[in-house]
């Protein structure tokens, strides 16, 4: 005695499923929840019906579908969080518009106020601590002695004044931090004082700040918000 069936074949199913994802332009051939369950029906309906898939097979087969089912429904959840904590970031971003940010950075802004501010991070206590300040055309218009100075963050401000005690204009100028040790000068970081014009929100979920008369700095870069 012969059997027809007239049943869509596991070949079929899986033939048909690779022919949607390229046509979607897929280059992954994971099969999803929907096509697994597609492809344990069409097993069923084609099985040798002298010889019927076992009851512990079928039972694997429905503990394959229920943790594929899972591990999708977790993916779906954690992308939904991380959804979530990138609009939280950038809400975050967005009430920094206005404030003033520490970033570092080897320059400044002289602004009309007639005042740079920055910080100097000190690795450790030094006995001589200076900050050279230059102009756009590399040369030298003041020097900061601050003196001895301990391992930390030491704040500075120059009062746009060059060693003359003249006013100079406003605009970017070049600051570079030196301390005295047993060794020789070093040169040490220095993080500039900046306002926030704005916030860009990237590909991918990144923000970027955009500091007035600094351009542009991932937020990731900002040491401290005043």
């Amino acid at each position: 005695m012969s059997i027809v069936n007239n049943t869509t074949s596991t070949a079929d199913v899986l033939a048909e499923y690779r022919t949607r994802q390229e046509s979607k332009g897929a280059g992954s051939e994971e099969l999803g929840k929907n096509e697994f369950m597609e492809l344990m029906i069409a097993q069923l309906k084609n099985q040798n019906p002298l010889e019927p898939k076992g009851n512990g097979e079928f039972i694997a087969d429905l503990a394959q579908f229920s943790s594929l089912e899972e591990m999708q429904n977790l993916s779906s959840t954690v992308g939904d969080v991380v959804g979530e904590f990138r609009s939280s970031q950038a809400l975050q971003a967005s009430a920094m518009v206005g404030k003033s940010v520490l970033a570092p950075a080897n320059f400044g802004t002289l602004g009309q106020d007639g005042e740079m501010k920055g910080v100097v991070s000190v690795p450790s206590s030094t006995g001589g601590l200076r900050i050279n300040i230059e102009n756009s055309a590399g040369e030298m218009v003041r020097q900061l002695d601050l003196g001895q100075a301990s391992a930390g963050q030491q704040a500075f401000t120059w009062d746009g004044e060059d060693g003359n005690g003249n006013p100079l204009p406003p605009g970017r100028y070049y600051v570079t931090a030196q301390g005295s040790y047993p060794q020789g000068t070093e040169q040490l970081l220095t993080l500039m004082s900046a306002n926030v014009d704005s916030v860009s929100l990237g590909q991918g979920g990144s923000i970027t700040l955009n500091l007035a008369g600094m351009g542009s700095i991932p937020l990731s870069d900002v040491q401290q918000v005043n």
